[in-house]
């Protein structure tokens, strides 16, 4: 099988999968509760995820290890878990895939703030919590390891150095923005040029943005990241439009036809792997996976 940077260097899009979270919720995890436990406590549920977006296409599927580093899974008491649990969650993942399907371990932000942006924790902290999360993910068997809705830099850094140094797999880097009076900045206040440059600069092999934004404004961000960084593939992975509040229920107001109506303007503003974030569904992966398909 062609590695992941074999198969981007051939000029290809691949396609990703979509939400994990809300997917659980709809199966039964509580709010609040830990998605990464399941991966111990109902693995069929968490490999089923998996499977359903492998099935609609996807040809990258992340596994279920967002919050898997030790300091975010202290809330729940299972950080002395955390290489089990990465583990678990890269070979679940990998067990779903079929020939030619690639798995990214997931990891996202710790839940800590640098104590220089502010917080309590050290980069060498960091560094730890992610070193672990990421040999965990590895042992597991992950192709690549995916950096994630990351809005610290000097966070993000540190877990792409952890993947790096500790790994040698293809990493991700990817940041969440939101568009306010200075343009597109993460929450720490990082613009998409600032990000792309920075990750790329750190040795991400891909870099890119999720959650956060629609489609529409996604389109700008990556168009930002692609001048900024013109060499290095982009992943994009919208939301399915800005949450609403529907009856008590949170929405999610893009379709699967409108998301992949835009998928050829994501393409052509520089994303080279395209999927979802929150409220995307395996419907929205099988119509991005059409789109692809017929460009």
């Amino acid at each position: 099988m062609q590695t992941l940077l074999e198969r981007l260097s051939g000029g290809g899009v691949l396609v990703s999968d979509g939400a994990m979270g809300s997917l659980l919720q709809s199966q039964g995890l509580p709010p609040g509760a830990s998605p990464e436990s399941w991966c111990l406590s109902q693995p069929d549920v968490v490999r089923g995820v998996a499977e359903a977006y492998f099935a609609a296409g996807s040809d990258v599927v992340l596994t279920n290890s967002f919050g898997g580093s030790p300091l975010k899974l202290a809330r729940h008491g299972l950080a002395e878990r955390a290489r089990e649990l990465n583990c678990a969650a890269a070979k679940l993942a990998r067990e779903a895939a079929g020939s030619g399907k690639l798995v990214a371990g997931s990891v996202g932000p710790t839940g800590r703030i640098l104590q220089d942006e502010g917080g309590d924790v050290t980069p060498a902290q960091l560094y730890e919590a992610f070193r672990e999360q990421v040999e965990g993910l590895a042992d597991g068997g992950v192709d690549a390891i995916c950096v994630e809705t990351m809005s610290s830099l000097a966070e993000a850094l540190e877990a792409v150095r952890a993947a790096k140094e500790h790994t040698g797999l293809p990493v991700f880097c990817t940041f969440s923005f939101a568009l306010g009076r200075r343009g597109f900045r993460t929450m720490m206040g990082v613009s998409p040029e600032l990000a792309a440059r920075e990750a790329a600069a750190a040795g991400a092999d891909v870099i890119g943005t999720n959650c956060g934004n629609g489609i529409d404004n996604m389109t700008e961000i990556v168009r930002q990241m692609r001048a900024a960084a013109p060499e290095r593939p982009i992943l994009a992975q919208p939301n399915a439009g800005m949450p609403e509040l529907v009856d008590g229920v949170t929405v999610y107001p893009e379709t699967p036809e409108y998301m992949s109506s835009r998928v050829g303007e994501l393409i052509a503003a520089g994303a080279t792997i395209v999927g979802g974030c929150c409220g995307t569904t395996p419907r929205h992966i099988a119509a991005f996976v059409q789109e692809v398909r017929g460009r």
